[in-house]
């Protein structure tokens, strides 16, 4: 397998991981507060990145300048992400939420401005736009409503999700910024930013039952650092915009949880919405693969000016002007003889 399918099926996996977090979240969240449910996730996560960092050798479990400054700021966007996605799913309906969230896909590319070939062709914003119009299918069950409050923070969650992305890219790209390490820094910022408000719930944590903790387990496990290890290895190998586009099938993945787990009925609508996502996701993959592969094209040859004759001294000027001017021979003639 090349680098390139290796990276696309790490994405993959970490869409399919994702898809399926709506049920265990849902799960969970059903049992728990869900401030309680996001410090339980992120400090389950600390705690399993600081063991896996305890257990390497020498330098290895050093932290490095640039892991300390990218690690805050995405442990910060990347709790942002979870609370405001997390609360806009609780104030809409599940259909706009999944519409409004998929729209990461298009802010991403518009954030990623810092490569050196500016924007992408107008065929992967069409591509981009394929993929929201089957969310829009795959979600269409549920119906939709007019605009409210928890639509508001989706549109807010997808754009903080594709700044997020485009961070990732920008703070790891060209540093010697190894995933464990900077996973382990966000988990720890998340779980600083959540224990103040989660303290006060502990006691209900601790006596939750087994069926819960498995759920937060593998929201933490899973979802958390398998997840965001997988993302940043992948990112560093792709480009913010291709990482966005696969990312982006995640409703295809919790739509086929949903039907295997859930019981949820798979409709000729969402069979449509996940066949035109897959089509989008590749047909987008092939503009980007073609776009990052092109040649740069050449800077314009400056333009040459006439050539001029070099400037000749002064004191050849006067010598040249002393001098006589020789005459101009005459141009010989035929001599026409009568005979």
């Amino acid at each position: 397998m090349s680098d390139l399918r290796r990276t696309d099926a790490v994405l993959l996996l970490v869409a399919l991981v994702w898809g399926s977090s709506y049920l265990s979240a849902q799960t969970a969240t059903a049992a728990l507060p869900v401030l309680l449910v996001l410090f339980a996730r992120y400090s389950l996560s600390a705690l399993a990145c600081l063991g896996v960092v305890a257990a390497r050798r020498g330098g290895a479990r050093r932290w490095t300048r640039d892991e300390l400054r990218a690690g805050v700021p995405l442990g910060l966007t990347q709790a942002a992400v979870l609370v405001v996605e997390t609360y806009g799913v609780a104030h809409t309906s599940a259909a706009n939420a999944g519409l409004i969230i998929s729209l990461t896909i298009v802010l991403t590319p518009l954030l990623d401005r810092g490569g050196h070939r500016g924007a992408p062709p107008a065929a992967f914003f069409a591509a981009t736009g394929l993929c929201v119009l089957a969310v829009g299918l795959l979600m269409s069950g549920n119906g939709f409503h007019a605009p409210r409050l928890g639509d508001l923070l989706m549109l807010g969650a997808a754009v903080i999700r594709a700044g997020h992305v485009v961070l990732v890219g920008r703070f790891t790209a060209g540093r010697a910024v190894r995933p464990l390490q900077l996973t382990t820094v966000q988990t720890l910022v998340g779980t600083a930013l959540f224990l103040p408000v989660a303290v006060l719930d502990l006691p209900t944590l601790v006596h939750a039952d087994p069926a819960t903790w498995a759920q937060l387990v593998y929201l933490a496990l899973f979802c958390s650092v398998f997840a965001f290890l997988a993302q940043t290895w992948a990112v560093q190998r792709t480009s913010a915009s291709r990482a966005s586009l696969l990312l982006g099938t995640e409703p295809v993945w919790a739509v086929a949880v949903g039907v295997a787990l859930a019981g949820d009925h798979l409709t000729a609508l969402t069979g449509l919405g996940a066949a035109l996502m897959v089509s989008g996701t590749y047909w987008g993959q092939a503009v980007e693969r073609a776009h990052r592969a092109a040649p740069d094209p050449a800077p314009p040859s400056p333009s040459l000016p006439p050539p001029t004759s070099p400037p000749v001294p002064p004191d050849r000027l006067e010598k040249d002007s002393a001098c006589p001017t020789a005459p101009t021979p005459a141009s010989p003639t035929t001599t026409l003889t009568s005979t």
